[in-house]
């Protein structure tokens, strides 16, 4: 834990940022937070986005559900849903803070994305913290088309404000 004042609240990249100034946030202040919710990061000398890729939900209504899709070297592409199913669902809906997995749609079920398909085979156990740590061919190496993109929905949760980026914490 920190102390002193914390400058820095509400941090959010999309992964592609060379500083974390570049951001968005909610303004360099002090702001009302507990120590106990520090952000801190560990860098190796491999270039790795932390936390793992950026991942995102897309095609229906809410953050919570849609076809995945992932950022890397720069791009924005899809998952294959060969082998895809509710661990994998799971681990994404983690990632994302939306609580459990309630489906694991294939076949391009909230449409077809574009661009490159970056992950597939991907086999994760259920409780990864991110796509990263779950077994999968390497990336960009598939044999699918978009109309195989892996889709999730999330059960969902709703952030009530507040520090940090605990779902179950905040101001109202």
């Amino acid at each position: 834990e920190g102390s002193g004042p914390i400058w820095l609240n509400g941090l959010r990249c999309r992964g592609s940022e060379e500083r974390l100034a570049l951001c968005r946030h909610r303004g360099w202040r002090p702001h009302v937070c507990a120590h106990e919710e520090d952000a801190s990061a560990v860098c190796s000398g491999r270039l790795r986005q932390v936390g793992g890729p950026s991942i995102r939900l897309v095609g229906a209504a809410g953050r919570c559900a849609g076809r995945l899709e992932i950022f890397h070297a720069g791009h924005w592409g899809t998952v294959c849903d060969d082998l895809w199913g509710l661990p994998d669902a799971a681990v994404v809906c983690q990632q994302l803070g939306c609580g459990a997995a309630l489906d694991a749609p294939r076949a391009a079920f909230f449409g077809e994305g574009t661009g490159p398909i970056w992950l597939d085979d991907v086999q994760c156990q259920g409780n990864e913290t991110s796509l990263l740590g779950c077994p999968a061919s390497p990336w960009g190496v598939t044999n699918c088309q978009h109309r195989e993109d892996a889709a999730v929905v999330c059960a969902g949760t709703h952030h009530a404000g507040g520090c940090g980026l605990n779902p179950c914490r905040g101001d109202v």
